[in-house]
């Protein structure tokens, strides 16, 4: 309803708009903007554009004010294809940013440097046409306020929108004034939290229920949801992989584990060099849009690590392999922080900028590359009908098990292997010869954690100590640059800079990552660090009022609003983390202000979690929590590491795991140690069990 009384409001206000005629203005020569001095690869993509850019800043929308001007808000990022179209037709021509710099200022934005200007805006655009997505294109009056906004636009229809939103401001302004009063409120009502009083009561009757709301939305042929494009959404399927678990749902697992071997066998996957892209375009996971983003893969490898952990199918271990590998290749520095993205887009032989250039093959490269076994890897990745794309390209595309391959072709799944292991090595080479995709090498802290997170978990799985050694390399990372003297958080890093102050969504997800790696290590450093940061994102983004999280900090006054993130997206919300993190750190201190935030926080949203669960999955997780036995796991004594590895062995998603090899002051370990024998304490709802000295009787008392 909201949508169609602003859709309507922009309609009354662009009825009178009239249609000019487009003639060509030249500008004298190119010029370097305000963005050459930016560290953003997406903002230095622009630098030499002859619109006049602006960075968002304060400087910047001091001057719309004083020169009253509309302010252009365009977003975008590195690996948007669509972005670099409307660069191309509209902000690289000359008579479009003649109209654009006489007329309005001009703030470029990258949404991964900016997300809480992205979501602001996103917000507006969505009221006023009911869709969203990038490159973001809104323009604010000179105070911010929104008065107009989509996505992509042609450039004749962009250069009609700015001569009548132009002219309509210089000639009736009261009217734009209006509609930007009215817009505003509606992006400030917008993510309203009221503050749940009640005593909500979290059961496994109402987890049942989001179950099978959410099953009829499921697409059990292809994995994932029903609609296209497919968006793989680890959040989602990491919570239904552990609701299956804890509620001996063999259908629901037999559902994510159909999903990740769709995705894992399909063009969303880079079959040569490792790594997902961000979607797939049709249902059944062929045609990917080709660029990687690091936050996808981060959460698929931690989802594959523990579907792996649960069933030993060798493909998702495959899978968690290759896309570290990938990781380590393309998008990881030397001081063992992360990269963003990867382009989707790479130059053709002729020089011209083409989606999926660099990943797909024509049948004459593949025989030059692979000679007399192409007919076997024709049939294997379907060189075909199956797996054709577009001007005779094909995207390389599995519709087989290596189980079902072998028996069906009569080779041993060995022969296959070293086949495969071939194929891949020379492609790969060839591959390399390749104009390769635009990188994007700015570091952001929420991303690295996520990825941080990631390699935890492969190393609690696979035991590989150089994935811990990653791990450790990118907290100290984060630890040395990334956190201030005050104790802040910085978003962003390159070239040694860090200039944006921290989210929420950077202290949760750094949280969730130290408490993490404090779980694999016992080095208590990490809990400590991240109690701290616990603290500080308390004392910064948190909202008495109704007890959220604020995206920003109570340092940031340039928006038109504080935005509370609460839907579970391709990326979980910052307060669902946050929530989850509350959650353990009251276990670990025996904190009980923060247990009560936690559970208000889950109250809050748990009526609209109940009728859209899909869009709080991660919210889920926490309900399980409280609605299923939840376990403290305090290992304590001079081999606990050791024990803690072995237990790392198990899929056991409903516990927490507390050790040292010494005495410990940290409230969970306190009073435990013992020099002659090292005990594993299994506790629930305040109550412990009796000690054990193995982790087979441990086990045993996790799954009573």
């Amino acid at each position: 309803m909201k949508t169609i009384i602003y859709s309507i409001l922009f309609l009354f206000l662009f009825c009178s708009c009239s249609n000019k005629n487009n003639s060509a203005i030249i500008v004298d020569k190119p010029f370097a903007n305000d963005l050459i001095n930016e560290t953003s690869p997406y903002l230095l993509q622009h630098a030499y554009n002859p619109v006049d850019w602006k960075a968002w800043n304060p400087e910047s929308l001091k001057l719309a004010q004083q020169e009253n001007k509309l302010i252009i808000i365009s977003v975008g990022y590195s690996a948007c294809h669509w972005c670099h179209v409307m660069e191309e037709e509209s902000f690289e021509n000359d008579s479009v940013a003649k109209l654009m710099n006489e007329n309005f200022i001009s703030i470029k934005v990258d949404r991964e440097e900016r997300p809480d200007v992205d979501q602001v805006y996103m917000n507006a655009v969505q009221l006023m046409t009911g869709r969203g997505g990038w490159p973001l294109n809104c323009i604010a009056l000179p105070d911010g306020r929104p008065v107009f906004g989509g996505t992509y636009f042609p450039r004749t229809q962009w250069t009609r929108i700015l001569e009548d939103l132009s002219d309509l401001y210089n000639n009736d302004p009261e009217k734009v004034i209006a509609y930007a009063e009215q817009l505003t409120q509606g992006v400030k009502n917008s993510d309203l939290i009221a503050l749940n009083k009640e005593d909500i009561q979290f059961t496994t009757e109402t987890l049942k229920e989001t179950k099978e709301k959410w099953m009829r939305t499921l697409d059990f042929k292809n994995g994932g949801q029903k609609n296209t494009p497919k968006f793989p959404m680890p959040s989602n399927l990491n919570y239904l992989f552990r609701y299956s678990f804890q509620n001996e749902d063999i259908k629901l697992q037999d559902f994510v584990e159909l999903t990740l071997t769709k995705m894992a066998n399909g063009g969303i996957y880079d079959q040569i060099g490792g790594g997902f892209s961000r979607y797939s375009v049709d249902d059944r996971w062929h045609v990917p849009h080709f660029e990687k983003m690091l936050y996808d893969n981060a959460q698929l490898v931690s989802l594959y690590a523990k579907a792996y952990q649960k069933t030993r199918n060798e493909e998702f271990k495959t899978v968690v392999i290759g896309t570290l590998q990938f990781i380590e290749k393309e998008l990881t520095n030397d001081e063992g922080a992360f990269y963003s993205s990867l382009d989707a887009d790479s130059e053709t032989k002729e020089g011209e900028l083409e989606e999926g250039v660099f990943y797909t093959w024509t049948k004459e490269e593949l025989k030059s590359v692979l000679g007399v076994d192409f007919e076997f890897f024709k049939s294997y990745y379907n060189i075909n009908s199956i797996g054709k794309w577009e001007n005779d390209h094909y995207i390389l595309y599995k519709t087989k098990t290596n189980e079902e391959f072998s028996e069906s072709n009569n080779i041993s799944q060995e022969e296959l292997h070293t086949k495969i292991s071939d194929w891949k090595s020379k492609l790969f080479k060839a591959r390399s010869s390749r104009k390769r995709p635009r990188i994007d090498d700015k570091v952001l802290t929420s991303w690295n954690a996520m990825m941080l997170k990631a390699y935890i978990d492969a190393y609690r799985v696979l035991g590989e100590q150089q994935y811990l050694d990653t791990a450790i390399k990118n907290a100290n990372f984060l630890k040395a640059k990334q956190i201030s003297s005050s104790g802040s958080l910085f978003h962003n890093y390159k070239n040694g800079k860090s200039t944006i102050e921290g989210f929420s969504e950077d202290y949760a997800h750094t949280i969730s990552a130290f408490i993490d790696l404090y779980q694999v290590t016992l080095n208590e450093e990490w809990l400590q660090t991240a109690n701290e940061l616990m603290n500080y994102s308390i004392a910064h983004f948190f909202n008495e009022d109704n007890g959220m999280f604020y995206f920003t900090s109570d340092a940031e006054t340039n928006l038109i609003t504080r935005k509370i993130d609460v839907y579970d997206n391709v990326i979980p919300s910052s307060n669902s983390v946050l929530a989850n993190n509350l959650f353990k750190l009251s276990h670990y201190y025996s904190n009980k202000p923060f247990s009560k935030r936690a559970k208000q926080m889950l109250s809050n949203v748990t009526a609209d979690l109940e009728r859209a669960p899909s869009a709080y999955s991660n919210w889920l997780n926490l309900y399980l929590n409280y609605a299923n036995p939840y376990y403290e796991v305090a290992i304590s004594g001079v081999h606990a590491k050791e024990k803690a590895i072995k237990l790392n062995n198990y899929y056991l998603p409903n516990i927490l795991i507390a050790g040292a090899t010494d005495e410990s002051e940290i409230p969970i370990m306190k009073n435990r140690f013992y020099d002659d024998e090292t005990y594993i304490y299994v506790c629930v709802d305040g109550s412990c069990k009796l000690p054990v000295t193995d982790i087979e009787n441990a086990i045993k008392q996790l799954l009573k």
